[in-house]
């Protein structure tokens, strides 16, 4: 029996395609491959239906199910795929009972048109649940949602109507995960999800994000590293930043939702904090833990930006000393406003996206420079590969995946530190 699950997108994807690789197996789904897609640009779902075309030509014989943010947005694109045998929505794809259905319906004649698809209203779901794993296999750390869906309604963005609004995973739940992961002999967790610093106010009590990663922290205390992952910090509570200055086992990386670096630009985005926030948040952070790294998403050629525009999200990146980014050209989602918005001409927006990337390598580069001579604390991947605590990439001599090991920083190759 073969189930593989080819995964697009975040890291809430990558942990969501272990418990759908499980649920296809327990439901006894046999030569099928799942895409569990990404909608967050144009380029993704152009890119998943292209890896739709290609598998079904390399294996003509295996059923095809598409689930994901872009299987819930676009779903008669997908039904119409002549590949693709099964539709499943985000609901949809965690649940037993659609994959029990799903095998039932292979038994039958091949389904055609709508009867092929399986995705209900994203926006009818209210509580908030995660699928319980022991891993994700090939990974050396662990993955733990603590939230789904976003309330926000950025201009460019679709996935609120992929995943729906927010709901919180109840903490005693994220506790519990976590501690699984640890007793199963994982040294780092990650705490996952859309929005993650919107977590707890749908709760009905004062829980957020940092009183989260406290408890955490306090009632497991045989994890020995927690990693955030992307973060809003004008949602950054003030227990989240005394956990960072406090909490030597919160890891010193956050990876932040900026998007831009100019406020007319922020403006039209819908985005709900200033460049001065921005830059005055990382200053925050850098003085209540000096050894933290950041990285960011920014997109480039958002419509009606100017070069002079520009210009202040490439400045942004030094003002707010940032390390790794993430650079989005922009894709215009059908449905969104930003779509409706006077365009930035292809070749700039490329442009644009070249000359942040060149800033982002450049700042790379100097952080793997000031690296060098020192000791740090890898979380081995592979034999030959792990992350430090501040998530920078390290080539090691040698390590079992999954442990920590102590290392001196000799040198680096211009993408990654090299130790010994």
């Amino acid at each position: 029996m073969t189930i593989d699950v080819v995964t697009f997108g975040c890291r809430l994807n990558a942990f969501e395609s272990e418990a759908i690789r499980r649920r296809a197996e327990a439901a006894g789904l046999a030569d099928t491959v799942v895409v569990n897609s990404c909608a967050v640009t144009g380029e993704a779902v152009r890119q998943t239906r292209q890896a739709i075309r290609k598998l079904k030509r390399e294996r003509p014989d295996a059923r095809v199910v598409v689930t994901g943010c872009a299987a819930q947005t676009e779903t008669e694109t997908f039904v119409a795929m002549p590949e693709v045998d099964r539709v499943l929505g985000n609901t949809e794809k965690l649940s037993e009972s659609a994959w029990a259905e799903t095998r039932a319906a292979f038994a039958r004649a091949p389904a055609q048109g709508a009867a092929k698809a399986a995705v209900d209203d994203i926006m009818a779901v209210t509580s908030g649940t995660a699928p319980l794993i022991d891993g994700i296999e090939g990974r050396a750390r662990g993955f733990v949602q603590v939230q789904n869906g976003c309330d926000h309604r950025c201009t460019f963005c679709i996935i609120p109507f992929g995943r729906g609004n927010s709901r919180s995973v109840p903490a005693e739940d994220v506790v519990a995960q976590v501690r699984r992961l640890a007793e199963n002999g994982h040294a780092e967790v990650v705490l996952t999800g859309v929005d993650i610093t919107s977590y707890g106010a749908d709760l009905g009590e004062k829980l957020r994000l940092g009183t989260l990663v406290r408890r955490v922290l306090a009632e497991v205390p045989e994890l020995p590293r927690l990693r955030l992952s992307s973060i809003d910090s004008v949602e950054a509570d003030d227990d989240l930043l005394a956990a960072l200055a406090e909490e030597r086992r919160l890891m010193p990386h956050l990876h932040l939702s900026l998007q831009a670096g100019d406020d007319m630009i922020l403006k039209r985005m819908k985005r709900r904090h200033s460049r001065q926030h921005a830059i005055d948040f990382c200053a925050t952070v850098r003085r209540l833990r000096p050894d933290v790294v950041f990285g960011a998403d920014i997109i480039a050629g958002f419509p009606t930006e100017t070069e002079a525009m520009f210009e202040n999200s490439l400045d942004l990146v030094d003002a707010c000393g940032l390390t790794y980014l993430h650079v989005f050209p922009f894709s215009a989602r059908p449905g969104t406003p930003a779509a409706r918005m006077p365009p930035v001409a292809g070749p700039v927006v490329k442009e644009r996206a070249m000359r942040l990337r060149q800033r982002g390598d450049a700042l790379l580069l100097q952080h793997l420079e000031n690296e060098i001579g020192h000791r740090r604390a890898v979380l081995v991947e592979t034999g030959t590969a792990g992350r430090t605590e501040q998530f920078t990439p390290v080539k090691i001599s040698g390590g079992a995946p999954g442990r920590i090991v102590d290392v001196t920083v000799t040198g680096h190759d211009g993408r990654r530190l090299l130790a010994a």
